[in-house]
């Protein structure tokens, strides 16, 4: 049998782990990273598919950016969002995946 070894993460990486998590912690920002796994859009199409304030979600938008989640582009004078971090997105798309099995078996009981 192999002996496991423990090893102290970098305070860095501990660093961006953490802020990471907090940012898949909210249920707004989760929504807007689900809605960028799927289209790329503007700050108003996210408002309106949302049902949220634009400058609500744009305070999202700067935390998520902030982290590089999300990225962005500019066409004219409007700013669209997409998906930056394909990791973190892959991670969400598991959540929602193993969250979804997790209702499933509780309709079961």
């Amino acid at each position: 049998m192999t002996e496991k070894r423990t090893t102290n993460l970098d305070p860095d990486i501990l660093s961006a782990v953490s802020q990471i998590f907090k940012a898949v912690s909210d249920p707004t920002r989760i929504r807007i990273l689900y809605l960028l796994s799927q289209q790329e859009c503007s700050v108003t199409e996210m408002a309106n598919y949302l049902n949220l304030q634009q400058s609500a979600v744009s305070h999202q938008l700067s935390f998520l950016k902030n982290l590089h989640l999300v990225k962005s582009r500019r066409s004219g004078k409007t700013v669209y969002y997409s998906e930056e971090d394909e990791h973190v997105m892959n991670l969400l798309a598991q959540t929602i995946v193993h969250a979804s099995h997790g209702l499933a078996d509780e309709t079961l009981r």
